[in-house]
């Protein structure tokens, strides 16, 4: 097969996606590797119908990437994951809202294109947990314990862009970071980046049914195949914080091959579906649920 990977400069030299590459040359498939954030392109020639069996994005938010990969979708090519589905979920505030509406645990949020319209919140609303409507790996997000404290952060957070707010969930301090890669879950819990143990690596925990039976919902409610989701244990039951295309599989146990596999299969699958909002996308793969109850699952951040 003949792939195309569209890596940001950030991850130039990240083992994800550099060492699926790899996998995928060595097991003697052609990969071609554009960085969107640096490379010219000639878009004429390189998107063009039959130039590859599957295109792969693994890029910033705010990157260029994502517009690279939805006309390489527009001209008839597979994506991984689907282009618009990956559009779906890397605004917050759309993903917060196709969540909502689809009966996902998805806390209130609220949107705001400058931080003085977050002003209009009413007290009981404190604290709630600020970050940018285009974030990823946990960039910029703050935890603003009242309305002084909204107003002191004013002139930082004015430099994010559009913004989201949502009431915090009281927790452990321990993030739940759920991976679905061709059809399987994996999950490992690490220190929440609002907590003191920030940073600290994670480790493998096994899911309850009712949490994997969340983030398998995940997946075919934005018509994703490969992703990761956040997920909070609050008083309340599992929330789910956040939505990620193409993540970093932190833990995922031979991970390079595990989700070269999955490229190369939805490479040759592709096939379309209806997926958030009525859009044909790629057919997400059926997710396992394990069925096995843990005598503890570890809380979220």
């Amino acid at each position: 097969m003949r792939l195309c990977f569209l890596v940001e400069e950030r991850y130039r030299h990240d083992g994800m996606p550099q060492e699926v590459i790899r996998q995928l040359s060595a097991w003697g498939h052609q990969v071609d590797v554009s960085r969107p954030g640096r490379s010219l392109l000639r878009i004429s020639d390189a998107i063009r119908a039959g130039s590859h069996d599957a295109w792969v994005l693994k890029t910033v938010s705010g990157g260029p990437g994502l517009t690279l990969l939805e006309a390489a979708s527009a001209v008839g090519l597979t994506t991984v994951n689907d282009a618009r589905s990956i559009r779906g979920v890397r605004d917050k505030a759309l993903a917060a809202a196709i969540g909502r509406s689809r009966g996902l645990p998805v806390p209130t949020t609220y949107a705001a294109a400058c931080p003085e319209a977050l002003a209009e919140l009413p007290e009981s609303e404190f604290p709630l947990v600020v970050k940018p409507a285009d974030g990823s790996s946990g960039r910029a997000v703050r935890l603003v314990e009242s309305p002084g404290r909204l107003a002191a952060l004013g002139p930082e957070l004015a430099r994010e862009g559009m913004l989201i707010a949502q009431p915090y969930v009281p927790n452990s301090g321990i993030d739940l970071k759920v991976y679905c890669v061709g059809g399987e879950l994996y999950a490992t819990e690490r220190g929440s980046p609002l907590g003191p143990d920030r940073g600290v690596r994670g480790r493998r925990v096994t899911l309850s049914p009712e949490v994997a039976a969340i983030a398998a919902e995940v997946g075919a409610v934005y018509g994703l195949d490969l992703y990761g989701v956040d997920i909070l244990l609050g008083p309340d039951g599992p929330v789910v914080v956040d939505v990620n295309d193409f993540p970093s599989f932190k833990e995922v146990p031979d991970a390079a091959a595990r989700v070269g596999r999955a490229v190369l299969e939805l490479a040759r699958r592709g096939t379309t579906a209806t997926g958030p909002g009525n859009d044909p996308v790629a057919v997400p793969v059926p997710v396992r649920v394990p069925v096995q109850m843990p005598a503890t699952v570890g809380g979220a951040g």
